[in-house]
């Protein structure tokens, strides 16, 4: 029997993804406030081949970052997880979700998702 077990480099493949020059372009601000936006864990960015990169699922139909976020991702920097180790549990199916925590986010499970977040610290 074969695994077929997804890589974290699997898991971004699947999404699209927003450069700094292309945040500033997309939401029509300085790339000074796209700065401040990930500092104060408005979006959570990583480095991709070197560039520092957002998740299109991480904004609203609005263009704007996902309201729902925030909270999300102060919990868990509370719990000590990197960056890197945050975007991978936000973009990667969560078994007691039955889905990635960010597509549970945009479907109005903000709650379950945080309570779920809340337990891995």
């Amino acid at each position: 029997m074969i695994c077929h077990t997804r890589t974290v480099t699997d898991v971004y493949e699947d999404r699209q993804w927003l450069t700094i020059p292309d945040l500033v372009e997309k939401l029509d601000l300085t790339p000074s406030r796209i700065r401040r936006l990930i500092e104060d864990r408005q979006l959570l960015a990583i480095k991709r081949n070197g560039v520092l990169s957002v998740p299109v699922d991480f904004l609203s139909e609005e263009d704007l970052p996902l309201s729902e976020l925030r909270g999300t991702l102060v919990v868990l920097a509370d719990a000590r997880f990197t960056d890197e180790e945050a975007m991978e549990w936000m973009l990667s199916t969560e078994e007691s979700l039955g889905t990635a925590p960010i597509d549970a986010l945009r479907a109005g499970r903000k709650a379950e998702v945080r309570r779920i977040a809340q337990a891995l610290a």
